[in-house]
């Protein structure tokens, strides 16, 4: 078996016999009119015409020998099987494309359509002319990228080897298509907010820290979909807004976790959290209709059908039925004690993280689909509270153990907002790295006035559900360390 060195010296030496025959191995423009699919789509009229037509890709499979060869072309759209004949192409330009060609080079056939005899719909060259010479070889049809790493470093490779990647990024574009026509269709206004902030807010997460030379400033980049300016933008007179777009956040990778990703965030003003739950329950049924023409799933080891009622679990009832543990009363040490018993790894010993902890703990066995509710006001601070004072009209939709969205009544108190900044800041000094930053300015727009607000954001996380892969298969690069030489 040769080496890929030896492989891709073979082919820059077939690169510079094309150059050699005044050809250029690498030409701008195609002749191409069809694609792919179109050449399947209008086959028969195609077939029955017999005019010859242009069709180009990539090389995927060469089978046969002597006079007659058989190609498989792939452009993206659809795959299409070409004949090569020596008595048609005659003998200088079939040798010649012996000579020169690979799989995996990128090339185009001019040719008359038919049928052959074990009914495949093939093209047979008349012409052909070289449009992109490859200098690697594509990995085996049937092994392709093993290695994982590899796999997400080289994803190009992986996507084309691979269909079943294709489809989750068609799934993931249809997606926020009906996300977006969703909002719209309701009424939101699109916007755009800032993607550098001087402090983050929406979320609690470690930001990516950056600085803005102009004016020599630390900036971050922002870790929600801009909740704090679109509350801003209900302020300002708008009722209806929603963002798609990028959040950062300087966090560990996991199934559920990634780097950077894309989030929705709404905000729909004289409407409270009981409306925002009727929306997102409608709203999720539509795009898992629109994407998978389905609402039932199978994921994790869970099944569940979005149609059913979405029961509303609440966060302290629950600790306390699988752990034992009453959140309100119980100290931090009868908290850590339990965490070590149940085996839970957890970072940070403060009262918010060992609540999240063991919150976590008990979401994993929660099929659903389901609210959470009634969140302790300690890890909602941008929540509005409810009578008793302990809790907010806080939200999150659970499918097969996880959170898949974030909402609320949101908090237009500016004395308790400002209160509740001062909590998170004392979190911060004693090194909580994921307590939400204190924004001032905020709470000043809260003085001014903002409406009742419901507010709500969801992202890749519910789609990792619903395909039942992780985040990072999601991703069409994901980030990697670079290559060790």
């Amino acid at each position: 078996m040769s080496s890929i060195d030896e492989i891709r010296d073979a082919r820059i030496a077939k690169l510079e016999l094309l150059k050699k025959k005044g050809l250029n191995p690498y030409p701008a423009e195609s002749k191409r009119e069809l694609t792919l699919k179109e050449a399947v789509d209008n086959f028969t009229d195609l077939e029955k015409n017999k005019e010859a037509k242009w069709i180009a890709g990539r090389i995927m499979s060469i089978r046969g020998q002597g006079a007659i060869i058989f190609i498989t072309l792939y452009d993206g759209t659809e795959n299409f099987q070409g004949l090569l004949k020596k008595d048609v192409l005659g003998d200088k330009k079939f040798d010649f494309w012996s000579e020169v060609v690979d799989i995996g080079d990128f090339l185009e056939i001019q040719g008359n359509f038919f049928t052959t005899k074990r009914g495949e719909k093939t093209v047979e060259a008349k012409d052909w002319r070289m449009l992109s010479k490859s200098l690697r070889p594509l990995p085996e049809k049937w092994h392709g990228l093993k290695d994982v790493e590899e796999r997400f470093r080289k994803r190009y490779l992986d996507i084309l080897m691979n269909p079943e990647i294709k489809d989750i990024f068609e799934k993931k574009a249809k997606f926020w298509d009906a996300t977006r026509e969703f909002m719209k269709k309701k009424g939101f206004l699109e916007v755009e907010t800032p993607t550098l902030e001087v402090t983050t807010g929406g979320a609690e997460a470690t930001p990516f820290k950056t600085h803005y030379n102009d004016y020599d400033l630390d900036v971050y980049l922002r870790i929600s979909i801009g909740e704090l300016w679109q509350k801003r933008l209900m302020a300002a007179g708008f009722t209806k807004t929603f963002e798609i777009g990028r959040a950062y956040r300087n966090e560990g990778t996991s199934p559920e976790h990634a780097q950077e990703f894309t989030n929705m965030e709404f905000y729909s003003a004289y409407t409270d959290f009981n409306d925002g739950m009727k929306l997102v329950r409608e709203m999720y049924i539509d795009i898992a209709k629109a994407v998978f023409s389905t609402t039932k799933f199978t994921s994790k080891g869970h099944t569940f059908d979005l149609v059913d009622e979405w029961v509303k679990i609440d966060y302290a009832e629950e600790i306390k039925k699988q752990t034992g543990v009453d959140i309100h009363t119980a100290s931090e040490k009868e908290m850590e004690k339990k965490l070590k018993e149940l085996g839970v790894e957890y970072d940070g010993k403060n009262r918010e993280r060992l609540m999240d902890s063991l919150w976590k703990y008990c979401r994993k066995s929660i099929s659903g689909p389901a609210f959470l509710i009634n969140h302790p006001t300690l890890v909602a601070p941008l929540a509005k509270s409810n009578a008793d004072g302990k809790t907010v009209q806080r939200f999150q939709p659970i499918f097969a153990g996880s959170e898949v969205g974030n909402g609320y009544s949101e908090l237009n108190d500016p004395l308790e907002q400002g209160e509740r900044f001062v909590v998170q800041q004392k979190l911060i000094d004693k090194g909580d790295t994921e307590a939400m930053m204190a924004d001032m300015e905020f709470v000043e727009m809260l003085e001014y006035g903002m409406p009742p607000t419901c507010g709500f954001g969801f992202g890749e996380r519910m789609l990792t559900i619903l395909l039942d892969k992780p985040l990072r298969e999601l991703q069409a690069f994901p980030l990697m360390k670079p290559k060790k030489e």
